[in-house]
């Protein structure tokens, strides 16, 4: 894989900037100075962490009459609706509706994260047959063997990425503070990582005085099994009552967690549940602090011989439907299809 970077604008948080750097990549892009030296393509994927980006690359396949494929990431602007709590008036998400529109006509091939995005798109008179779900996965061949689980007096629950509004993680810490309060002190919860909201949840942990709880710096992506292994059970919270969970999701984090074979503690309600299709764990609605307290409670329970089996069944669910060389594979024998046509 060769990278070729385009310079764009620095930016910080969700800020106009940022905004400002998605249109001036588009643009260097669609100008095509940034590309014109480059071998011609057989085709042109475009992805969607922006429509803008996407945007460009479907005008720099027009422009070199090669197929168009749309890699949808994020459902842009209903992200910005059900999440960012912008009104369908708001200029930006008129603006990212008529892009949207514009990129489901023009795609030839439609790829997705999401499971049920199909659903999405044929609202808008896209063909199911012309979309094909490739979800995130992990690199299994550079990921090491789960390490043994053993059983002792601490149980450490993990969390590892980032600290933002949308991981929900003050409902954990509710989860420390009664578990603290209820003389439970079996458990150590560990976040890892970073991101905006970190200061506030540390500032929440130290003035309720929780004392079982710990803040560490992000890892490098390859330090990340090495530090699962330290977990005896890790943990994802998705935000509550977000209409776009109707179109399912598929977290990196959750992955990572299952290939290290570790139990999850998953707080979700969606369409698309690995650890409960696995069996790795246990799902509770993520406001239910009731709920996410006992299903900690229950794991921690559990003989150390039920949660190593936890562990090897969420491996083998990643091995068999998350593992990139297939993730691949399904991607490559898309990809030869357009060609070949």
């Amino acid at each position: 894989v060769r990278f070729r970077w385009v310079k764009a604008p620095g930016y910080s948080g969700n800020t106009l900037a940022r905004f400002f750097n998605m249109v001036v990549f588009a643009l260097r892009v669609w100008s095509g100075r940034s590309t014109r030296d480059l071998p011609e393509p057989d085709v042109v994927i475009g992805s969607s962490p922006h429509l803008f980006g996407a945007d460009a690359a479907a005008r720099l396949a027009k422009r070199r009459r090669v197929p168009f494929v749309l890699e949808i990431r994020d459902l842009w602007p209903l992200t910005l609706v059900d999440v960012g709590g912008f009104s369908t008036r708001h200029p930006a998400v008129v603006l990212m509706s008529w892009l949207e529109r514009r990129l489901y006509r023009e795609a030839d091939a439609i790829t997705t994260v999401l499971p049920r995005a199909a659903d999405h798109l044929q609202t808008f008179g896209v063909e199911e047959s012309s979309v094909t779900w490739i979800p995130n996965g992990v690199d299994l061949a550079d990921t090491p063997e789960p390490a043994p689980l053993h059983d002792h007096d601490e149980f450490v629950v993990l969390y590892l990425g980032s600290h933002g509004a949308g991981n929900n993680l003050g409902v954990v810490l509710d989860a420390a503070v009664r578990l603290q309060t209820d003389g439970d002190d079996r458990f150590l919860f560990r976040f890892v990582g970073d991101g905006p909201e970190k200061a506030r949840l540390e500032e929440s942990a130290k003035r309720r005085g929780l004392t079982n709880v710990a803040f560490e710096p992000p890892v490098p992506k390859h330090d990340a099994p090495h530090v699962l292994a330290t977990a005896d059970a890790c943990i994802a919270i998705l935000p509550p009552k977000v209409p776009l969970h109707r179109f399912g999701m598929s977290l990196n984090k959750l992955f990572d967690y299952l290939a290290a074979g570790r139990p999850v503690v998953f707080g979700a309600e969606t369409p698309s549940d690995p650890v409960r299709d696995a069996q790795a764990g246990y799902t509770v609605p993520q406001d239910d602090i009731d709920g996410l307290v006992a299903a900690l409670r229950t794991l921690a329970d559990l003989d150390v011989a039920e949660r190593i089996a936890m562990g090897e069944r969420g491996r083998r669910f990643v091995a068999d439907n998350h593992d990139f060389k297939k993730l691949a594979s399904r991607l490559e024998a898309l990809l030869v299809t357009l060609t070949e046509d």
